[in-house]
């Protein structure tokens, strides 16, 4: 059984995440989790992966992941769905590859810390940041 939870898995900034996006750091993976809730916008570049998919997806999702640096998961809040995400992956990966825990591989993986709430409030608008955003979805609150 694998030893890492959810505690282990670090968080990342809003404004970090925008710096790397911005930077266009190359070896990097958002990934959101969002289900039907995935509306109204999502960060550039990202992959939704639902998280009602993750049961047969995950395995795939480690190995199309494998050479990436950082990989960031994030739901709505990022408080159920994005960290047990990241669990999975991270616990999947070390199943795939025995002895690759934490930080392995140089691969970092973190969880959004607010989700999409928190990061459409200060990038909705920024088209550079945001695609598909729509501001009247968001407008009365998640």
């Amino acid at each position: 059984m694998s030893s890492i939870t959810i505690v282990d898995i670090p968080r990342i900034s809003r404004e970090s995440l925008a710096g790397l996006i911005k930077d266009k750091h190359p070896s990097m993976a958002v990934i959101d989790v969002r289900d039907s809730d995935y509306i109204g916008g999502h960060i550039a570049g990202g992959t939704n992966i639902p998280s009602n998919t993750h049961d047969y997806k995950m395995p795939e999702l480690v190995r199309t992941l494998k050479d990436k640096e950082t990989v960031v998961f994030h739901c709505a809040l990022s408080q159920q769905r994005g960290p047990s995400a990241a669990l999975r992956y991270l616990r999947e990966r070390e199943r795939l590859s025995p002895g690759m825990e934490g930080e392995s591989k140089g691969q970092t993986v973190y969880v959004l810390d607010g989700g999409f709430v928190k990061w459409q409030e200060l990038y909705g608008e920024d088209k550079e940041l945001t695609e598909g955003y729509e501001k009247d979805i968001w407008e009365f609150g998640y």
